[in-house]
């Protein structure tokens, strides 16, 4: 019986990995709004009825298409990093500058997106008409800033002026996440972790052609002064 279920439970796994994957070729030529449980079903093969079985609605399945979206880039970083502190420390994981550490992350973060356009405009891009973002997304789009925070907390960056309601702010989520940071610290995190973002998608949405493209020395620029501003 065990054995069973467990057989069910993969082959519904590989099926909805097999719409998953539908849907994402569907995103490079109908983009978000265009996604279609039933154009998705066709594609496969699949009764609209039966494809309802693993999404029950197109919010559902953009759902699950925008937290691997999150948790492949997160995971990119996350990986980049790790390899680095085990470069670096001969094994021993902590003996790699934070400030190389912040550079592998955010390259890592880029070339994911270079490689991945469609599922980053997924998540940075137009926001999705009628789409409202459940809280089963938050966790993994909050990868890549808990690691940046977490190489800055490496870094013991000190903390720096900033106004009673924004420290007010960020005190709570501070305490909400654990964070071994001091507001003002935090802040400076902030503001890298959004440039870091909005460098990218300059690139990536045409924003950089005829300046700075390609943008591969503006980006290490870009990291490099945000490395800077935090205080790495």
């Amino acid at each position: 019986m065990s054995a069973g279920r467990t057989a069910r439970e993969r082959a519904r796994a590989e099926v909805a990995q097999e719409i998953k994957d539908e849907a994402r070729r569907q995103l490079v030529t109908d983009g978000a709004q265009g996604l279609s449980l039933r154009a998705v079903a066709r594609s496969l093969g699949l009764a609209s009825s039966a494809l309802y079985r693993y999404f029950p609605s197109r919010d559902d399945l953009l759902t699950a298409l925008i937290i691997d979206a999150y948790d492949a880039m997160g995971a990119a970083a996350e990986h980049a990093d790790s390899e680095l502190r085990k470069g670096r420390g001969n094994g021993s994981r902590d003996e790699a500058e934070p400030r190389d550490r912040w550079l592998a992350a955010c390259r890592a973060v880029r070339a994911w997106a270079v490689t991945h356009q469609h599922e980053y405009a997924l998540i940075y891009g137009s926001p999705v008409p009628g789409y409202q973002a459940p809280k089963d997304t938050v966790a993994p789009a909050a990868r890549v800033p808990l690691l940046l925070t977490a190489i800055a907390t490496a870094g013991k960056i000190e903390d720096s002026g900033v106004g009673h309601g924004l420290r007010s702010q960020l005190s709570s989520v501070i305490a909400m996440n654990s964070i071994d940071l001091p507001p003002g610290a935090l802040a400076r995190v902030m503001v890298a972790w959004t440039q870091l973002f909005g460098v990218i998608s300059f690139e990536l949405f045409g924003q950089l052609v005829g300046s700075a493209d390609p943008a591969d020395d503006f980006f290490d620029f870009s990291a490099s002064a945000m490395a800077d501003f935090v205080g790495l």
